[in-house]
């Protein structure tokens, strides 16, 4: 290959993934792509505890082996367990890493992809008590296929620019405080109490993991102080080695009820050889399309009202969480247009559609972009290369999962911490003098955290911007999407007394 080939093609690849074009390079996309991919790791750990352990109504897991070893069903089959959890992990890493490439090299944005927190736990503790694994992965996949149409439509599309800019800006600061949530909470530092969180274990700070938490966070304080570009990836790898000396000089081991200053999901120590096992590709494809639509196999009014209610619950989580994930990775990385929109907003949410579709025919459950993109692009990711890092790391983890299951979440939740910081710093765009903007972004942002939900922020936040624009006799000014949708949401919130209505 001549020199001016190779100028060619790297000018090609720069050109395609605008890394020049938005102030970055090379180096800066492969660290950020790797921070991305340690913040949202925990997944990999996450979703096959949360989908691999739980029953559908037939006492059988995903895997479709029975979870108990009596008719009683008091004695779990721990191997049955282990088998469930271990497909569940290949499938998770296979489509988180393939739809995350997609979103780096259709969608071209430093966000990535993977099984969806909250829209796991509905699969395995909502829905699938009620009917099959097969049928409740096809609830799912109906999910992805409804909001896919959306965005064929335009829908989708029209709503992310139908939603005014103060909104925006108060969804990304509401994510910035949930995220700080997240992150103290995986790392113990609060937790569920007699009061409504407390701190540490009864309100101390005790055990090893918090050590380490705070030991990462100052180091990662002090680099990024002193401006170190790799400071989060270092923190992170110097954080996971002084928890794997740890946990070999005092065996901290996991956290439990009767040991709670315990590792919190991961453990950080070295794999065994019987950990690297052969992937098992079992649950592609193990879909039932119809099922969920029925009770005892006969369709009726009530069953088809019933799964259409929870395919509605499911859309409209996924649908908005995104919205407030595009829009916090965007003002992170400073890619938001003047109208408070990023660059090849189609290709983004079409790539974020499909992949609920995906998670449900590979029975990883939805599929949807992680907010914890946003440590990714503190850390330089600027582009769809970023994405494209991180889905090859996640790829990689089908047979490495054991190696990434070493690092802890209190090496990657100091990270958190200080992207909610950066994340806050926005709130001052607000107007707080305004009411009618200043009251809706209030609820948007403090509901995030209070009720641990994206989506339940982004809603109360949409109701009070109509109530306060009815309420100033400016209703005409509104978007017609902001009242369906402000509409939508409220039977959302109200589901629980429509679903005690029909029974």
């Amino acid at each position: 290959m001549t020199a001016s080939t190779n100028t060619q093609a790297v000018s090609g690849f720069d050109k395609y993934f605008e890394i020049t074009k938005r102030g970055s390079d090379t180096k800066s996309e492969v660290r950020g792509g790797l921070v991305t991919f340690f913040s949202m790791a925990y997944i990999l750990a996450l979703n096959p505890l949360i989908l691999g352990t739980a029953a559908d109504k037939d006492g059988l897991l995903i895997s479709g082996e029975p979870k108990f070893t009596d008719a009683a069903q008091t004695i779990v089959d721990t191997a049955a367990v282990g088998h469930s959890i271990g497909m569940v992990a290949v499938v998770t890493a296979l489509l988180a890493g393939v739809l995350t490439v997609l979103m780096g090299v259709i969608g071209r944005y430093p966000m990535g992809m993977a099984a969806g927190l909250g829209l796991n736990a509905m699969a395995a503790y909502v829905i699938a008590p009620t009917m099959t694994w097969p049928q409740t992965m096809g609830l799912i996949a109906w999910e992805g296929i409804i909001i896919t149409l959306l965005m064929l439509t335009g829908f989708r599309e029209a709503v992310f620019r139908a939603v005014p800019k103060s909104l925006r800006t108060a969804i990304s600061v509401g994510i910035g405080l949930f995220i700080t949530v997240v992150a103290f909470s995986n790392a113990g530092v609060i937790r569920k109490g007699a009061t409504l969180t407390t701190l540490g274990v009864d309100g101390t700070l005790m055990g090893w993991p918090i050590v380490i938490f705070f030991v990462t966070l100052l180091l990662l304080i002090f680099l990024y102080q002193r401006k170190v570009k790799a400071a989060m990836l270092i923190s992170i790898a110097v954080g996971t080695v002084l928890a794997i000396i740890v946990e070999y000089a005092a065996s901290v081991g996991p956290r439990t009820d009767d040991e709670p200053t315990g590792w919190s999901l991961n453990m950080p120590a070295p794999p065994s050889l019987d950990s690297f096992t052969t992937p098992d590709f079992g649950l592609l494809g193990r879909v039932d399309l119809l099922g969920g639509f029925a009770r005892d196999g006969q369709f009726t009014s009530v069953s088809i009202l019933t799964g259409v209610m929870l395919v509605f619950s499911l859309l409209l989580a996924d649908f908005f969480d995104t919205v407030g994930t595009v829009v916090a990775v965007g003002s992170e990385g400073g890619l938001l247009d003047e109208n408070g929109e990023p660059p090849h907003l189609r290709e983004i949410l079409l790539v974020d559609s499909v992949s609920a579709l995906f998670g449900g025919l590979g029975s990883a459950s939805s599929n949807t972009s992680f907010v914890e993109s946003t440590a990714g692009v503190s850390a330089g990711a600027r582009t769809g290369f970023a994405s494209v890092i991180t889905g090859g790391a996640f790829l990689l983890c089908i047979f490495l999962t054991p190696v990434i299951n070493m690092v802890p979440s209190e090496a990657v939740a100091p990270v958190l911490v200080l992207v909610g910081f950066m994340m806050l710093s926005q709130i001052s765009e607000i107007d707080f003098t305004d009411i009618e903007m200043a009251l809706p972004a209030f609820f948007t942002i403090v509901m995030m955290p209070f009720a641990y939900s994206i989506t339940d922020g982004i809603g109360m936040g949409f109701i009070a911007f109509v109530l306060m624009k009815t309420f100033a006799g400016k209703a005409r000014q509104l978007h017609p999407l902001m009242w369906v949708v402000s509409a939508l949401f409220l039977i959302y919130f109200l589901q629980g007394l429509i679903a005690t209505a029909i029974g």
